[in-house]
């Protein structure tokens, strides 16, 4: 089998919101989309100290993709009008599909805000074609124990596997179209190959370590772009090491953004903002004081 082979490597920018530290890889520079992943927000490292304001994400819409969320360290509290609530810990994840449209809020919950701590979290979206754009809402949120640990690198290494199938094992959340996606975590040393077929987009962020990509170096912080040249992702760890690694068929459908709406044409992000307007996101109306 063949390993692919790195195109480029793209560093994230630092673009912090209020006290939020945050850096974006995608989009960026030169890389607007690696079809169907559309945007990665990554928020810290830092330390909050106590009797903080927390996260800064009150209440806002979505339409027309999914949202995924890995708490590294610290905890997140979500609500939404699809009438979901979770306070996910440190290792879990939550998986949101906004579909035809919510409302949700993002938030610390009240123990953080009083006594503070390390935060680490990021945020992935992930396109959806258009025959689903206005599918149903939907949110699975899952703890770090329900996420399998899959031992990687002659036992140097894990993958935490959170959709798809991975050496016999399947993935909690379930993907309308089919993502594969985990964490991967490395010990310095560690030197792993895993399935990346040809005909799928990688998506490959290194969140911290130093790692080698089909024996490009790449840096901390920098989303890797891969040819298809191969069928396979061949990563040695400089340094212990932490990743995101996921992979998807490419929709190959026009992209319209609009702040929090994803959609195909300007017709269906003008139809969103004055469904909004309308009140048709708000559900059940029981979150719109959450946050503020």
């Amino acid at each position: 089998m063949t390993s692919r082979t790195v195109a480029a490597s793209h560093p994230a920018y630092r673009d912090d919101i209020a006290d939020l530290i945050t850096r974006r890889p995608l989009p960026g520079p030169g890389l607007e989309q690696v079809d169907p992943f559309l945007f990665l927000n990554h928020h810290g490292p830092q330390v909050y100290a106590p009797n903080n304001n927390g996260l800064p994400f009150g209440p806002h819409p979505h339409r027309g993709f999914e949202t995924v969320t890995f708490i590294l360290t610290g905890n997140l509290a979500h609500y939404d009008t699809g009438g979901h609530e979770s306070v996910i810990e440190a290792g879990g994840v939550q998986w949101m599909t906004a579909g035809s449209g919510l409302i949700h809020a993002e938030v610390s919950p009240p123990s953080f805000k009083q006594s503070g701590g390390p935060l680490e979290i990021l945020q992935l979206w992930v396109n959806l074609p258009s025959k689903l754009k206005m599918t149903a809402p939907r949110y699975t949120g899952v703890q770090a124990d329900g996420i399998p640990a899959l031992p990687v690198a002659d036992g140097k290494g894990v993958l935490n596997l959170i959709a798809g199938q991975f050496q016999g094992t399947q993935g909690p959340i379930p993907s309308l179209t089919g993502v594969f996606m985990s964490t991967l975590r490395l010990q310095a040393g560690a030197q792993v190959q895993l399935p990346a077929p040809a005909t799928r987009s990688v998506f490959l962020y290194v969140v911290s370590g130093q790692v080698n990509i089909g024996g490009t170096p790449v840096k901390p912080w920098h989303l890797v772009s891969l040819n298809a040249d191969g069928d396979t992702l061949a990563i040695d760890a400089s340094s212990d090491a932490v990743l995101v690694f996921g992979h998807a068929d490419p929709i190959d459908e026009p992209v319209v953004a609009h702040g929090p709406f994803v959609m195909n044409t300007r017709g269906e992000i003008e139809q969103a903002i004055r469904d909004y307007q309308a009140g048709k996101f708000n559900g059940d109306g029981k979150l719109l004081e959450v946050g503020q």
